[in-house]
C-alpha cells in the first residue's frame, strides 16, 4: 500500500515512528491535509540509502526520504510543523527564504536552543509569499546538510497559477565514494577556495534519472539547489523554457536562454513546453547531464503559456532616501590557532570579521544595525576569486545592479556574487530581530563567511 506525502498512517498517529524497508529504519509520518492549518509532524532520523548501486549510504533524513518530505501550504496561511529529533545529535530547522518571526528561524543560540535527541520543537508561522523555498538545519550544517537533511517547502499561490502540472526537482551532489561511504564534507584546502564539492549528482535522490512529463503541456519545473557547495550551470538544450520565478519571487516571464547559474540555496521556476511524445530533453549542469526529461503521451489539449505569476507582498525600497552600507566578502587566510582544542578554521571574513562557529556569542556583535521600517542599499563586494551565494535570513531584498552583468531588478533572499563582482541590492528593514547574513557555500559559512544583522 502506498501513501501520498500528506496522508496519515492510520492507526500509527500516536507512534510517530514507522519502520520500512531493508537495511535501516525509515521514519515517516504526516498528518492529513487541512486547508486551515496544513499541519505536519516531521521526523529527522537515520536512513540507509542506496545512492551507489549495491552499496548503502548511512544518511540522515526528514520524513523517511532524502531529500526530505516535500512540505506544502498556501500563501497567507499558517504552517505548523512539529519537528521531532530522532538523531543522536542536536539539530534545528531553518526555513530558507521564508519571511517569518525570529523565534521560528531555527538558528541555534540566536532564535532557539538546539533540539536535543528525543526532543521536539513546534514551528508555527504564516507563509506570506508564494514560491519555492526549502528547509535545513543550522547546526553543524556541513555534516547535517551533507548527510541529507534538506527538503523542499512549496507555498502555492492563493489563486490557481495557470500551471496544470507542477514538478519539484531537488538538486544535490553527495559527498560519497564508489562504495557509497561518506567522504569529508569540508576539506580545509577546498574550504579556503571554492568549497568542497560532492562527487555524485542527484535529482530527487537519483543519479541521472529519467523523468516523465506530459507531452505538449506547459509544465512548471521548480529547481531547488540543496547542495552544500555546487553552483549549477543549468541548461536545457533544444527546449522551449521560460523563467517564471527566481528564489521564490515572480519575474516577468523570459526565455531561459543558454544557461542559468544557480548557486547553493537558490531556486528557479521554469515553464517548460514539453515536446511531442517520445522526445527526450537533457537537463544539464554545463555539459554534464543531470536528468533526462521524457515526453509521454497525454490526452489533454495542447497547453497554453500561463500569465506571469502574481507578485509577492514585498515592500518596495525607497531608494531616494535609503542609507548605503558596504559589505566586503574576502579571504582572511588560514587562522587555525588551537585547532587541537576544536577551534574553527577562519578562511573568510565580512568587513574584517570572521565568524567562529564554535563561539555562541558571535551573533551578539552584529555587523550592522538597521532601523525598523527604513530602506537600505547594500553594496556587496566580492574581493576574492570565488563565487559566494549571499543569503539573508528574515527579509527579502531587491537586486538593483552589478558591475559584471546586466540586471533586470528582482526580489530574492540569495544572490550569487561572482568573483571580484560588486553588486547593489536594496531592502526595507521590516522584520525586527537578529538575522544571519552569510555565504551559502556551507564550508565558507563555517570558516568565517557569516555575520549577524540586527533590525531594531
Amino acid at each position: 500500500m502506498s501513501f501520498t506525502r500528506r496522508q496519515i498512517l492510520i492507526g500509527l498517529s500516536g507512534l510517530g515512528v514507522v519502520g520500512l524497508g531493508v537495511g535501516g529504519a525509515r521514519y515517516w509520518l504526516a498528518r492529513p491535509e487541512n486547508v486551515a492549518t496544513h499541519d505536519y509532524e516531521l521526523i529527522a532520523a537515520p536512513l540507509d540509502l542506496e545512492l551507489v548501486p549495491g552499496h548503502i549510504t548511512p544518511a540522515w533524513a526528514y520524513g523517511g526520504q532524502a531529500p526530505g518530505l516535500e512540505l506544502r501550504c498556501r500563501q497567507g496561511e499558517r504552517l505548523r510543523v512539529r519537528f521531532i529529533n530522532k538523531l543522536d545529535v542536536p539539530t534545528t530547522i531553518h526555513w530558507h527564504g521564508i519571511r517569518l518571526p525570529l523565534a521560528m528561524d531555527g538558528v541555534p543560540y540566536v532564535s532557539q536552543a538546539p533540539v536535543l535527541p528525543g526532543e521536539y520543537f513546534d514551528y508555527d508561522f504564516i507563509c506570506p509569499d508564494a514560491g519555492s523555498f526549502w528547509y535545513h538545519p543550522h547546526v553543524a550544517s556541513g555534516e547535517q546538510l551533507g548527510r541529507g537533511l534538506v527538503g523542499a517547502l512549496i507555498v502555492d499561490e492563493r489563486e490557481p497559477s495557470g500551471f496544470l502540472h507542477d514538478h519539484t526537482l531537488n538538486l544535490k551532489s553527495w559527498h560519497v565514494d564508489e562504495q557509497g561511504a561518506f567522504t569529508a564534507f569540508s576539506v580545509p584546502r577546498e574550504a579556503a577556495r571554492g568549497g568542497t564539492p560532492g562527487r555524485l549528482s542527484t535529482v530527487n535522490g537519483q543519479h541521472v534519472p529519467t523523468l516523465d512529463l506530459p507531452a505538449r503541456q506547459v509544465v512548471r519545473l521548480r529547481l531547488i539547489n540543496l547542495d552544500n557547495t555546487l553552483t549549477y550551470r543549468l541548461n536545457l538544450p533544444g527546449a522551449d523554457a521560460r523563467i517564471y520565478a527566481l528564489d521564490g519571487n515572480p519575474v516577468e516571464p523570459r526565455p531561459l536562454d543558454k544557461e542559468y547559474w544557480l548557486g547553493p540555496g537558490m531556486r528557479i521556476e521554469l515553464g517548460l513546453q514539453v515536446p511531442v511524445a517520445g522526445t527526450e530533453l537533457s537537463l544539464r549542469n554545463g555539459p554534464l547531464r543531470l536528468a533526462t526529461l521524457r515526453a509521454t503521451a497525454s490526452a489533454d489539449p495542447v497547453g497554453e503559456w500561463p500569465a506571469a505569476l502574481p507578485a509577492n507582498p514585498v515592500a518596495e525600497p525607497d531608494l531616494a532616501n535609503a542609507q548605503s552600507l558596504t559589505f566586503n566578502f574576502e579571504w582572511a587566510g588560514a587562522v587555525s590557532v588551537g585547532l587541537e582544542q576544536g577551534a574553527a578554521h577562519s578562511f573568510w571574513q565580512i568587513n574584517g570579521q570572521a565568524w567562529d562557529i564554535n563561539d555562541k556569542t558571535c551573533a551578539d556583535r552584529p555587523i550592522a544595525r538597521l532601523q525598523l521600517g527604513k530602506s537600505y542599499i547594500f553594496e556587496l563586494r566580492n574581493l576574492s576569486q570565488y563565487q559566494h551565494p549571499i543569503h539573508l535570513h528574515g527579509m527579502t531584498f531587491k537586486v538593483l545592479a552589478s558591475d559584471r552583468k546586466t540586471i533586470i531588478p528582482y526580489f530574492t533572499d540569495t544572490y550569487l556574487l561572482g568573483k571580484n563582482e560588486r553588486a547593489r541590492v536594496a531592502l526595507v528593514a521590516d522584520n525586527p530581530g537578529l538575522w544571519m547574513f552569510h555565504c551559502h557555500v556551507i564550508d565558507h559559512m563555517e570558516t568565517g563567511l557569516m555575520a549577524s544583522i540586527e533590525v531594531v
